[in-house]
């Protein structure tokens, strides 16, 4: 009986070699020249091909319906007729790889693209390639289980924000994978909607609206990532179960980081500096885990606002922001957790046991900041006696404080961040 079951498994195996060593050998390497029908040949492919285009400029549109691998050799070029999408993608594991892709139409709507996958375009991987002149880099619209990674991405010159696309957008693209990419020039760096299990990591983002932009989408991770000179850097909205980890923000405008109607995500390791209006935005915000970050020389460094509740704030440091905390409200939120608070550049502290917290709590804002920030024409009595009474009273009663930010254990040191200098 056993001496039967070796060789039924030793003729399996045969058969399996066999199989395996058919499906190679049909899987041809096709060399496409400049001014070859691109479109024909792709439609003669079998799954498993290689496609590769010599150097020299190629014409598109084209459309892969079979699992193959479209690759180019060095300047090898694929240029769009400026209508549709360069390149679009309906079947599953196609691989694009080395190309430069430019030439897609201006249709919004239409997803004109450099590399549009449909939902049935399972498992695309496109790398290694640069995107230029395109209104979107790559749509995933609906195709799961997909990377973008490793691209440079430029966007169409001397649109406006309504008339332009984004880097890389998805929409129910469950599972993708948008890492090491550089985007510039277009209206979002990365898009995401309605999707969940996502990955954006180690992407640097210049010249947009949004670096990352996310509406609706849960369970996924933004980390790694660089945004330099962007409107805001990070938009997160209306999603859950968030990671959102060892990002950097440099002097973005707007916000570097905002949370609107996002709910039970952490936000970790995250550095934003000398952004012009705010560091952080919380509009609405819920259970969020807000530790270890670093917010600096920003005109507002948290403005904290519109009912968000049961977020944990502690061990971010604060430094250098002409106004540390904006938060208006009767009630009083506590900013430390398990005897550890936030750092906080202004706070004149002392250290006595020498255990890093300071000795006595601080508050960031006082009653002249709620007043000024009700009533913005009353910065004309900053510099008033009644102005100045009303701080000497305040810091004689302490019961005088509106509600607001308390922090009962402030550190005395700032915790470290991931620079991402480079």
């Amino acid at each position: 009986m056993i001496h039967r079951i070796a060789i039924g498994v030793l003729a399996f195996a045969g058969i399996v070699a066999v199989f395996a060593a058919t499906v190679s050998a049909a899987a041809a390497q096709i060399t496409v020249s400049p001014g070859d029908d691109l479109a024909a040949v792709l439609g003669r492919a079998a799954p498993g091909d290689t496609v590769s285009l010599a150097a020299g400029i190629h014409n598109g549109p084209v459309r892969i319906m079979r699992s193959l691998v479209l690759t180019g050799e060095a300047g090898a070029v694929l240029r769009g007729s400026g209508k549709g999408s360069v390149i679009e993608v309906t079947a599953e594991d196609v691989t694009i790889r080395g190309l430069v892709i430019q030439g897609s139409g201006k249709d919004v709507p239409g997803m004109d693209s450099g590399v549009l996958a449909r939902r049935t375009a399972r498992g695309l991987r496109v790398e290694d390639n640069r995107f230029e002149g395109n209104l979107f880099g790559v749509y995933l619209h609906g195709a799961p289980e997909s990377q973008v990674l490793q691209n440079r991405i430029t966007g169409m010159t001397g649109l406006r924000i309504s008339e332009s696309g984004n880097g890389v957008s998805l929409w129910n693209a469950p599972g993708s994978v948008v890492a090491d990419n550089e985007i510039s020039g277009v209206r979002d760096g990365i898009f995401v909607n309605n999707s969940r299990r996502n990955r954006f990591v180690g992407n640097s983002f210049a010249e947009l609206r949004f670096a990352v932009h996310y509406m609706y989408t849960h369970d996924s991770e933004i980390s790694g990532n660089r945004s330099v000179g962007n409107d805001v850097g990070y938009a997160i909205m209306f999603s859950d179960n968030l990671s959102i980890r060892d990002n950097v923000s440099i002097g973005d405008r707007d916000h570097g980081l905002l949370m609107n109607y996002a709910n039970r995500s952490v936000v970790t390791g995250n550095l934003v500096r000398d952004g012009k209006d705010k560091c952080l935005f919380i509009y609405n915000a819920h259970r969020n885990q807000i530790t270890g970050n670093r917010f600096e020389g920003c005109a507002i460094g948290i403005h904290f606002t519109a009912g968000s509740e049961g977020n944990a704030v502690s061990g971010n440091a604060f430094i250098g922001n002409r106004t540390q905390v904006k938060y208006v409200g009767t009630r009083l939120v506590e900013w430390s957790a398990e005897d550890r608070g936030n750092f906080w550049s202004d706070n004149p502290a002392f250290d006595l046991n020498g255990d890093g917290i300071a000795d006595r709590p601080y508050r960031p804002n006082g009653l002249m900041d709620d007043i000024l920030w009700r009533h913005p024409s009353a910065k004309l009595l900053l510099n008033s006696p009644a102005v100045d009474l009303l701080r000497l009273v305040q810091s004689r009663f302490p019961a005088l404080y509106p509600g607001g930010v308390l922090d009962s254990a402030p550190l005395m040191a700032p915790p470290p961040v991931v620079e991402l200098t480079q």
